[in-house]
């Protein structure tokens, strides 16, 4: 399916659509085959900026998170990546905030580990532009280090570590 929307980027329109009907379970196909789009074609997505972000806050099944938490990795690494690929330009700063605060709120909340683990990646580039992220990203980890899985408290010490 990818493949088809690499041949026709106007499909990315209504596949976002049906991404973000978030009740219906085949949103998570949706967004699984957003995001295999993105990891080649991340510009795809340019077009949509605005609407995608708005609507993170709405994604709540696993299936779904785990994707969309993906693509926000996709591009804040690409947003700070050192070489000129055209996100900075696309990517303003209320789209960076929305981020964050969809990252802040699949972190709290009880996510599978891969979203929460793409979310502390987000939020460890993000706080490079905002300084009140890092001191709250460091009190979350902290906090819910005890009670998370093995997977958790590996990502959260590597994230710490880099926080120091």
């Amino acid at each position: 399916m990818a493949q088809l929307v690499v041949q026709d980027p106007e499909l990315v329109d209504p596949l976002l659509e049906i991404a973000f009907e978030v009740d219906d379970p085949i949103s998570s196909r949706a967004c699984w085959v957003l995001e295999f789009t993105a990891k080649e074609h991340l510009f795809y997505i340019f077009p949509y900026l605005d609407s995608f972000v708005r609507k993170l806050g709405l994604v709540h099944l696993d299936s779904s998170v785990r994707p969309i938490a993906k693509i926000c990795e996709y591009l804040v690494k690409s947003y700070f990546s050192k070489t000129d690929n055209g996100i900075r330009s696309a990517l303003k700063e209320h789209h960076l905030e929305h981020i964050a605060t969809a990252c802040f709120d699949w972190l709290i909340s009880e996510q599978k580990v891969a979203a929460q683990a793409y979310s502390m990646t987000c939020l460890l580039l993000l706080g490079r532009k905002f300084d009140w992220i890092h001191p709250e990203l460091k009190m979350i980890l902290l906090q819910n280090y005890a009670s998370g899985s093995a997977a958790y408290q590996a990502r959260a010490r590597l994230t710490l570590k880099k926080l120091k």
